[in-house]
């Protein structure tokens, strides 16, 4: 598993390249792709955005969890972090396909087995969700 350190270093990246692949499909994408590529590439970078801001969140909780021993706890932890991961991983299947297929239909076109890959990406956002909801549960109720 990865540090929180990495985490925030990814998000930080990942931030940065949802800006500019966002201001590069608000001038640069307009008039070479359809409208219905644009909106998908749109959709791509606003999910990659929204997850981004998770990861980031997750890290910092990650960061601070040391002076806390109910999220410092092996369990809560673990699934912090694998949550983190599969928001990663999301970012890279949804969007990245999103991103691909994009580009591709600039060129003429996308292979078939390109577009299953989407879903799966999104499948692995609802799974870090849903991690992140049991890590919550998991803590201990503050009094």
């Amino acid at each position: 598993m990865l540090s929180a350190r990495v985490y925030l270093l990814i998000s930080a990246i990942s931030g940065l390249l949802s800006v500019v692949l966002g201001a590069f499909g608000a001038h640069g994408l307009k008039k070479v792709v359809s409208a219905e590529m644009l909106t998908a590439y749109q959709t791509g970078v606003q999910y990659q955005f929204i997850h981004t801001l998770a990861l980031l969140a997750l890290a910092i909780v990650m960061l601070t969890s040391g002076s806390n021993p109910a999220v410092a706890a092996i369990k809560v932890k673990n699934k912090l972090k694998w949550s983190a991961n599969l928001m990663i991983a999301g970012i890279v299947l949804f969007s990245g396909s999103l991103y691909t297929m994009t580009f591709m239909s600039v060129a003429g076109g996308f292979p078939a087995w390109l577009g299953p890959i989407t879903p799966i990406g999104g499948l692995t956002f609802i799974m870090a969700w849903i991690l992140l909801a049991v890590a919550a549960y998991k803590l201990p109720v503050e009094k």
